[in-house]
This record gives structure tokens, C-alpha cells and sequence, in this order.
């Protein structure tokens, strides 16, 4: 499982595991916090084709589909 904090998002690169549609490097280029600091929104970027997604943050922790930084 990752470790990451969800103030440590924005901006935080990331490999996915299993790549689809040619993409496998992303940045998180959004996060939206509610008024109890828990994470509402979560953008992130394919780096080679721009698309964005948005995803559950928690999703980030599962180390099968994902892994922290660009490998």
C-alpha cells in the first residue's frame, strides 16, 4: 500500500502499473478539500496525451495499480 497524504497531492507524480491508452505517467494537477480538510476532488493528468481523470484519491494508495513517482 502507498503512503501519501492527502496535502501532499497536488503536483505528486505517479506510474500506473497496468498502463492503458499508452499512459502510464500522471500528475495530480487538482485537489478540492471540504471544510473538514477531507478530499472531495482529484484530477489527474496523463503527461504524454493531457487527458484528465478524475479519480477517488484512495485509489493512489493501491500499490497493484499504482506506484509513487515516474518509473
Amino acid at each position: 500500500m502507498n503512503k501519501i497524504s492527502p496535502k501532499a497531492l497536488l503536483h505528486s507524480k505517479w506510474s500506473k502499473v497496468h498502463i492503458t491508452h499508452k499512459e502510464k505517467h500522471f500528475t495530480v494537477t487538482k485537489v478540492k478539500f471540504n471544510e473538514k480538510q477531507q478530499v472531495i476532488l482529484c484530477v489527474i493528468e496523463a503527461v504524454i496525451s493531457k487527458k484528465e481523470y478524475t479519480i477517488n484519491w484512495r485509489d493512489l494508495k493501491v500499490s497493484e495499480e499504482w506506484v509513487i513517482g515516474w518509473k
